[in-house]
């Protein structure tokens, strides 16, 4: 249940986020640049090693990063970035903070 809510209450703030810079950027401007940009910036949380995760991202340090990678390594890779809720130490404020930097790929 509580898995649910926090998926709900996230998807309702990234919705929202979206729609708020999409009403922001004009019109004559393309959006498939911006799009590319994203595809290729951030940490790609699949395949980044604990170094990485550590220096990257704000509020994970090396024993989050660790339990990152540990948790990928016994469960798969990731098929969303709000997957990391499930990683112990990694709260809904800590997700928030890096979605900016987080792929999945």
């Amino acid at each position: 249940m509580r898995k649910n809510i926090i998926h709900m209450l996230l998807a309702a703030a990234l919705s929202s986020t979206s729609f708020a810079a999409l009403a922001a950027e004009p019109q004559a401007q393309a959006p498939t640049p911006a799009v590319t940009a994203v595809e290729h910036s951030g940490v790609n949380i699949n395949t980044a090693d604990v170094e990485t995760l550590a220096r990257e991202l704000n509020g994970i340090g090396t024993a989050k990063a660790r339990a990152i990678v540990e948790y990928r390594e016994a469960h798969g890779e990731f098929a969303h970035v709000d997957e990391l809720l499930e990683v112990k130490g990694i709260g809904l404020a800590i997700l928030e903070k890096n979605l900016s930097k987080l792929t999945v790929k």
